[in-house]
């Protein structure tokens, strides 16, 4: 009988690449225009400064994570040619490695051996990239992948503070953007945390707490150095 079984870390990749890109499009631009607003800026100003944000931030996100999933998949790369060489140089070195990972994993000397053999007259080099080096599909690195939900993530966070600032009369900018950020920010720590498994509240108010701390940092700011004039 096939049994259903659910795991959590199986949304690790997307759900890092997303609540992160929301959150920091959302807390960035809604903190920005925070302290722009504080800063006695026309309605102009503001919105202006809400799109520049959306669009710098969401391609500056998709080229960091671009760079970085890059290397990784470098890396990757270079271990699996190190790996087939090795294979290529030394195979029964190599199956006695893979027979002592078995063995560490709690299999007779017996057993690891049969499942070393078999596993590396199957696909040698699939064997030692998982079990060596730890590399599975799931983990395998996509950097336009990433770029683009990184992007997509930050720009739909983004935008809410961008609405607010198009569409909330000038008066009401400051307390619109803190009540919808507290709120959204709830909503994505909550979801976050929700699909990780982990506690819904827990995950909210963390979110929460460092979100109201950058807005208040920012609108204190913005308040300081419009009250001099700089």
């Amino acid at each position: 009988m096939y049994h259903d079984e659910h795991h959590h870390h199986e949304k690790i990749g997307w759900l890092r690449a997303g609540v992160l890109g929301a959150n920091d499009g959302l807390l960035s631009t809604a903190s920005l225009l925070a302290g722009i607003a504080a800063g006695q800026a026309s309605h102009e100003q503001i919105l202006l400064a809400g799109v520049a944000a959306l669009v710098a931030g969401a391609f500056a996100m998709a080229a960091g994570e671009y760079v970085s999933v890059s290397s990784q998949a470098d890396t990757q790369a270079a271990d699996l040619e190190t790996e087939r060489r090795e294979l290529e140089k030394n195979p029964g070195k190599e199956l006695l490695e893979l027979r002592g990972i078995y063995v560490a994993r709690g299999l007779s000397e017996a057993l690891a051996q049969q499942v070393a053999t078999q596993l590396m007259e199957h696909d040698a080099l699939a064997a030692h990239a998982h079990d060596e080096l730890g590399m599975t599909k799931m983990a395998a690195a996509r950097p336009a992948e990433a770029a683009l939900a990184s992007a997509t993530a930050f720009a739909c966070g983004a935008l809410f503070p961008v609405l607010i600032a198009a569409f909330v009369p000038h008066g009401r900018v400051l307390p619109a953007l803190y009540t919808a950020s507290i709120l959204l920010l709830v909503f994505l720590g909550a979801v976050a945390a929700r699909a990780g498994g982990a506690p819904m509240v827990k995950g909210a108010t963390r979110v929460v707490f460092w979100g109201v701390l950058s807005m208040v940092a920012t609108t204190l700011i913005g308040h300081l150095l419009g009250q001099t004039g700089i």
